[in-house]
């Protein structure tokens, strides 16, 4: 009995002393081969990186004349200037009637003579020169691009006064759609003349733009620029859509139920069957929507 006790007393510290020792080993071998790198060298998982956004300013203003030329139509060309400011949210549409004329380097030309004769870039550099502004790219529209753009926006309410076929012509609101909006565009017998054909030009371009759904416009942006490029004249590339795009569909995500597009006129005095711009007019316009970013 005596025997049996001393082994037991032994065996059991024996055995407390190799368990241990294969922990001190055990775990110092694994310390050394993890800081080795062989064992244990997963990283830990980072933090997905911060999402991206991208930041609007006002390097991203830009102007655009855009022509409607419907030779079939027997009116003039119709031009408008979009100043576009996505930081702001603002559309600025000012039409510029056809038969706007200006003392330019010292001799009298007119928009629509210059049209005719060089073709866009000269009604671009008539408009730089009478405003004192870059204009950056154009687009020259005829009417199925035109129309394009009508149903891109949604169609519009608008008043109508005048007598024109289709038309209920008693100043009320009414719903037109695009070929509607392209027939009032294109219309050459207003009462007010060219200076009341520009307004109802800039006024129904800003109401499309108004009563869209800009979320829609926005999130078929894409397939809308590369359609119109392909039927339009123009010297907007795709790397100036890739500089503007987000900027663009930002302004248009965010403006979504508010008013963001403006009409405006090209202010005047009728001479003859000229229209000669003011000058008051110009320089407001350039200090309220050019001059006041360009420190910013």
């Amino acid at each position: 009995m005596a025997k049996n006790k001393k082994v037991g007393s032994i065996a059991l510290p024996y055995l407390i002393t190799i368990f241990v020792g294969i922990l001190v080993i055990g775990g110092g071998t694994f310390f050394f081969l993890h800081h080795l790198g062989v064992l244990g060298g997963e990283k830990e998982l980072s933090e997905p990186p911060p999402k991206q956004v991208a930041t609007t300013t006002y390097e991203d203003n830009h102007t655009i004349l855009f022509i409607l030329d419907e030779p079939d139509q027997k009116c003039s060309s119709t031009f408008v200037l979009m100043r576009s400011i996505p930081k702001d949210k603002k559309l600025v549409f000012v039409c510029i009637p056809a038969n706007t004329i200006s003392l330019i380097d010292g001799e009298q030309k007119g928009i629509k003579s210059c049209y005719e004769q060089g073709g866009a870039a000269e009604a671009v550099s008539f408009t730089e020169k009478v405003f004192g502004i870059t204009v950056d790219r154009y687009m020259k529209l005829d009417s199925e691009a035109y129309i394009k753009i009508c149903d891109i926006l949604g169609g519009v309410t608008y008043p109508i006064s005048e007598d024109i076929a289709g038309f209920n012509g008693d100043g009320s609101e009414q719903y037109l759609n695009s070929e509607q909006i392209d027939k009032l565009t294109t219309y050459a017998l207003f009462r007010g003349g060219e200076y009341e054909r520009s307004y109802t030009a800039s006024a129904l371009v800003s109401r499309m733009v108004n009563q869209s759904d800009l979320v829609r416009v926005s999130d078929s942006f894409d397939n809308s620029f590369n359609s119109l490029v392909n039927m339009t004249e123009t010297d907007i590339t795709a790397v100036d859509y890739k500089k503007y795009k987000v900027a663009i569909k930002t302004m248009l995500e965010r403006g979504s139920g508010s008013s963001i597009a403006t009409p405006l006129v090209l202010d005047g005095d009728e001479a003859d069957s000229d229209y000669i711009p003011a000058q008051g007019f110009i320089n407001d316009f350039k200090d309220k929507y050019y001059t006041q970013y360009e420190n910013k």
